[in-house]
């Protein structure tokens, strides 16, 4: 019997120690302040420590450097008066620069339509007009960096977009330049300055390029007049000859 209840005794203050060597009884660990410390030092700070940590995700914060800690559980001993046992894993959030947005599908949508729908979801933009009459205000294409963006691509936010919008341009007037006495060269390049506006000379006399170079343009059509306006796709023909 009394053999009994010594094997009793023993298994039981036994068991209390094993308990105790796996629940850690009475241990308090004071409970670091990781808030604002970045995340690459972390292996070099917990390399002694009888606590670990874990990285849980990532949270958009453009005003800290990425990989801030900026949320931490459980808190510091500092903050929460709370201790723990050896081998408490301590969970952080950090921060990150850049976060993702996806990209709508906007073709076909009306340009101001897009452009509430890029606003709202922090993207820039631009405008792009491209001659349409079928699709007037409507957006043709989306690009990013130049080139067609698909929906749902995911996008950093603040990225700048295009918006190719179609329009009517026939009927819109613009002013009708005066090219007589300028160069080739010249009436070229002031044509070029005005959108939509094609450009043709004729030089009989010019043999070669450089002939072009310092031909004079001598007449035009549509022939200039003051305040004279002209639709848009006009092409302006010049007549020059060579100096």
């Amino acid at each position: 019997m009394i053999g009994i209840i010594l094997v009793y005794i023993l298994f039981f203050f036994g068991y209390k120690s094993y308990l105790n060597s796996r629940t850690h009884i009475g241990q308090k660990i004071e409970v670091p302040n990781l808030v604002g410390m970045n995340q690459n030092n972390l292996s070099h700070f917990f390399e002694n420590s009888e606590l670990g940590y874990q990285v849980l995700d990532s949270i958009y914060d453009p005003t800290k450097i990425e990989g801030t800690i900026i949320e931490q559980d459980p808190e510091s001993s500092e903050v929460s008066d709370i201790f723990v046992k050896k081998g408490r894993i301590i969970k952080v959030r950090v921060s990150k620069r850049s976060q993702l947005i996806e990209m709508p599908d906007l073709v076909d949508k009306s340009q101001r339509f897009a452009e509430n729908i890029l606003r709202s979801r922090k993207f820039r933009y631009k405008l792009d007009y491209q001659p349409s009459r079928e699709s007037d205000g409507a957006v043709l294409d989306q690009l990013y960096k130049g080139k067609t963006i698909s929906p749902k691509s995911k996008l950093p936010i603040g990225s700048r977009i295009t918006l190719v919008v179609g329009r009517d341009e026939t009927g819109i007037s613009v002013v009708l330049p005066n090219l007589y006495g300028l160069t080739i060269v010249e009436a070229r390049d002031r044509v070029k300055s005005i959108q939509n506006i094609d450009f043709l000379a004729v030089c009989p006399s010019c043999l070669t390029a450089s002939d072009s170079l310092i031909a004079i343009v001598k007449s035009q059509s549509p022939e200039h007049s003051e305040g004279a306006f002209v639709s848009s796709g006009t092409t302006i023909s010049v007549f020059a000859e060579k100096q």
